[in-house]
């Protein structure tokens, strides 16, 4: 096989060894719908009723969706089975597994507690639950992790207020910052506002959808009413390069999960994805899968793709962990330590960085 000098250092890798270098490093994880990311097993466990087929065709959204709104269509069966502490404890313990898979050193994992309540839990027993079974999974993983509460955007000014209070209830725990997802082109910014405000005099870390289901000017509204350090997707920025100028020199790093955007139909194919271009225009941004279940996707094999596509490799990949690490929302103790253990398997696996 030809071999391909890389981007960085002085030796030379095969693509079969760029590949193996990608499967063994260590990854970070930003954004990943708790909810939206149940294996078949815990499926299964859940509801026996359901079989394997009733799985691929009720949880897996089609490989081209028409748009966001058709793909979600999938996440409703996932939330119905995740109303009771064993459901949620199951779910959170999956994850964990899955993450392992891909050598995942970091995640955050995101949901919105207000959708888990249909069978008498309360909105604080549910975050309490993922917050206990996080920290039970951290310690037997070792794999460092946060939570995320989500308002949704069809959610009243009330409910996003209480999801955000959620928040400073468990301040101290594994739970620390607000999102806000669902219907981007369908639902106005206004009724959170609030929420995004009650955070920020609070200091709690703050995070956003746009610019997936819909264009710049969404990112450019999310930015200027909501305030977050993050953007979730932010993929379609690209077409406004003074909004690009923007998130560079702002640090504004965005949360890209590429398959997820094609079977949404924001891009029409892998290769017409924004990825690249954000990349090499300096915008700070990381890899992820979104909801691994809906669109059938692992870390590792989204780092696949980029390298089948884009011929990424092992630097590429290495900078947009690094650039997930000085975003994630955790001290900077736990980055210093987390980027640690890129280097070192950056020595073990690579040739010497210049």
């Amino acid at each position: 096989m030809e071999k391909k000098q890389s981007s960085e250092g002085t030796g030379v890798t095969s693509d079969r060894d760029s590949l193996l270098q990608v499967q063994r490093m260590p990854k970070v994880e930003l954004h990943l719908h708790l909810d939206c990311s149940l294996s078949y097993e815990v499926v299964s466990r859940l509801d026996p009723s359901i079989t394997h087929e009733d799985f691929q065709k009720d949880f897996i959204a089609p490989r081209k969706c028409r748009d966001l709104m058709h793909a979600l269509t999938r996440a409703h069966r996932a939330v119905s089975l995740l109303q009771t502490r064993e459901a949620l404890r199951l779910a959170t313990e999956d994850i964990f597994q899955q993450l392992a898979s891909d050598n995942v050193i970091y995640a955050e994992l995101r949901f919105a507690p207000l959708l888990h309540l249909e069978q008498g839990l309360t909105a604080h027993e549910v975050v309490a639950t993922i917050d206990r079974v996080t920290e039970d999974c951290i310690r037997t993983s070792g794999i460092e992790a946060r939570v995320i509460l989500c308002t949704l955007r069809h959610f009243s000014r009330e409910q996003s207020v209480q999801t955000v209070q959620l928040i400073q209830d468990f301040k101290g725990s594994r739970v620390v910052a607000l999102d806000i997802a669902g219907d981007e082109a369908g639902y106005p910014l206004e009724a959170h506002v609030e929420a995004f405000r009650f955070a920020i005099e609070r200091g709690i870390h703050r995070t956003a959808h746009a610019g997936e289901a819909a264009g710049p000017a969404s990112v450019w509204e999310t930015l200027r009413q909501l305030q977050p350090t993050r953007i979730g997707h932010g993929v379609r920025s690209h077409e406004d390069p003074e909004l690009v100028a923007q998130l560079r020199s702002a640090g504004i790093h965005l949360e890209v999960c590429p398959s997820s955007n094609v079977q949404t139909n924001t891009f029409e194919t892998y290769t017409d994805h924004s990825v690249g271009s954000l990349f090499h225009q300096g915008v700070s941004l990381n890899i992820n899968t979104d909801c691994r279940t809906i669109f059938d996707i692992t870390l590792n094999r989204e780092y696949d793709l980029l390298h089948a596509h884009f011929d990424w490799r092992f630097p590429e990949l290495w900078e947009c962990n690094h650039a997930a690490i000085r975003a994630a929302f955790i001290e900077d103790s736990e980055k210093r330590e987390l980027i640690r253990k890129l280097e070192l398997h950056e020595a073990t696996f690579l040739v010497p960085r210049l």
